[in-house]
């Protein structure tokens, strides 16, 4: 199914993450891209840029293969799918949600 707007598509997102494992690996990825983004900032070494999406998709895609037993949503609607990913992150930060959903197993 293709999603027209971001909110319907997060909801779907949600249900796509809720391995806890897979939770931990995104969060973990989506770290070291930011800490990728200020060592290429702070060193201008622009290596660190090339790291980035491969640590972010590297975690998520283990979480994915691996702990969630699913197909990334990125392969799915990739702009939608990067905007997930930035918003879980605030979320998970933010307790908005929680790393261990309630409705599966880890």
């Amino acid at each position: 199914m293709r999603y027209t707007s971001f909110r319907a598509f997060y909801a779907f997102y949600l249900t796509e993450h809720s391995n806890r494992t897979c939770r931990q690996l995104h969060f973990l990825g989506s770290s070291l891209v930011l800490l990728c983004v200020i060592l290429a900032c702070v060193t201008g070494q622009l290596t660190y840029l090339i790291a980035a999406p491969i640590c972010g998709y590297g975690f998520a895609w283990a979480g994915h293969f691996l702990f969630e037993k699913n197909r990334p949503a990125s392969f799915k609607q990739p702009l939608f799918s990067f905007m997930g990913d930035w918003v879980m992150y605030w979320q998970l930060i933010t307790g908005q949600i929680n790393f261990t959903p309630e409705d599966k197993t880890s």
